[in-house]
């Protein structure tokens, strides 16, 4: 079983910066690939990031794009995924959620929420003007 837990969130000013990190203390091996995800207030959950299982290949979302970078260290027992977050825009606020896919078949899979099969809790980001 995996096991998704995010830290990290927090309030920052615009132009600031936030580290979100996940850990999966599951079933480390079968994961295929990691995401971020979030979820504004009265809005829809929307795709930030993912990164494949080896980490060479990332995808993001165009509002992110140069000021969010993933990654990933794949270590024996745990996989931990990061998310560093640059030149945070008010509009970036939202809950924050870590994700993992056992199975991707296509790149768009890494676009889609319902492709992945485990989350974590969330974790709030405040960007304040």
């Amino acid at each position: 079983q995996v096991r998704l837990v995010e830290s990290g969130g927090g309030l920052v000013q615009a132009g600031g910066s936030l580290r979100l990190s996940c850990a999966d203390s599951g079933r480390t091996l079968s994961t295929v690939a990691m995401g971020w995800f979030r979820q504004a207030p009265g809005k829809e959950r929307e795709f930030v990031a993912a990164i494949s299982r080896s980490g060479s290949t990332t995808y993001y979302t165009d509002s992110v794009k140069g000021r969010f970078t993933i990654s990933r260290d794949n270590a024996e027992n745990t996989v931990m995924v990061y998310l560093e977050m640059d030149s945070l825009k008010p509009e970036d606020t939202a809950v924050y959620s870590c994700s993992a896919a056992m199975t991707i078949y296509s790149n768009m899979y890494y676009y889609t929420a319902l492709r992945y099969d485990y989350w974590g809790q969330g974790t709030q980001v405040t960007v304040s003007s």
